[in-house]
């Protein structure tokens, strides 16, 4: 299989270098990634500055490696349609491991998901995964690269959904600590939106993001619960966002007698 791996982290990163060390040994590997940290990136693209690309050394048993000044989208973007030849376009596109979870709506924001997402919108099966830790030694994500491994046994044998990824969190523990695999929906947003509020040195006032973890019912078919659970959370997720059992509503609200002229 040839997979195409990036991440939000950089290039740097531990996980995605212990992610291509695992897969490399089963298959073509091709890295694409930022040339430096884009954590919480979304789904940006760089529209307004040249997209510059490097190729180096490769990575960890990688086929090929490139780095770009861009964000996680733009890697997956043009190493899709600029970078690689028909020969080396992907299977699948993977985007992790990310340096901590990526659960409930705050995948709104993340560039792992968004990266993965972009694969999936280029019509690619995609996965992100993501160790729901801070923990970011090597060796910490050696059970999450294994798991992917796995997993992609088992994706080549189904009828990956279209337009969709996999949202994959894998708890931080030893793997006799693992409670099992959850296939869940997305759960309520991770953390609190709160804001403390400082003063610098020189009296000026500033703001720093300080949400606590929220709460969620133990027993709810979520990311956010299985991950709790000491489960890995598995869940398919679309860049489809019609809400199509409101239109009719709205169709019968806004536009009665199907006459929609009312500007």
């Amino acid at each position: 299989m040839k997979i195409l791996i990036s991440n939000d982290d950089g290039i740097a990163a531990n996980g995605i270098r212990v992610l291509t060390e695992a897969l490399s040994k089963c298959h073509d590997v091709y890295v694409v990634a930022p040339d430096r940290e884009r954590s919480a990136a979304g789904h940006s693209l760089t529209l307004h500055t040249p997209l510059r690309v490097e190729e180096l050394e490769p990575i960890n048993g990688a086929r090929r490696t490139w780095v770009t000044t861009g964000t996680p989208g733009d890697c997956v973007k043009i190493a899709i349609n600029a970078i690689l030849s028909p020969e080396e376009l992907p299977d699948i596109v993977i985007s992790g491991i990310n340096h901590g979870p990526n659960l409930g709506s705050d995948i709104l924001y993340s560039g792992t998901v968004s990266c993965a997402m972009e694969g999936a919108m280029l019509g690619y099966p995609a996965i992100a995964v993501s160790l729901a830790s801070m923990q970011c030694e090597y060796e910490s994500f050696k059970y999450s690269a294994n798991f992917i491994n796995e997993l992609l046994k088992k994706v080549e044998k189904i009828n990956f959904p279209k337009n969709s990824l996999l949202n994959v969190n894998i708890p931080a523990l030893d793997s006799e600590d693992i409670a099992g695999i959850a296939i869940t929906e997305l759960g309520g947003k991770m953390f609190t939106n709160e804001y403390e509020k400082r003063t610098d040195p020189r009296g000026k006032v500033y703001y720093w993001m300080a949400g606590e973890l929220a709460t969620e019912p133990e027993d709810a078919n979520t990311d956010i619960a299985a991950v709790r659970n000491n489960k890995i959370s598995i869940t398919p997720v679309t860049y489809e966002m019609t809400k199509e059992d409101i239109m009719q509503y709205l169709s019968d609200k806004l536009c009665a007698g199907e006459k929609c002229d009312w500007l």
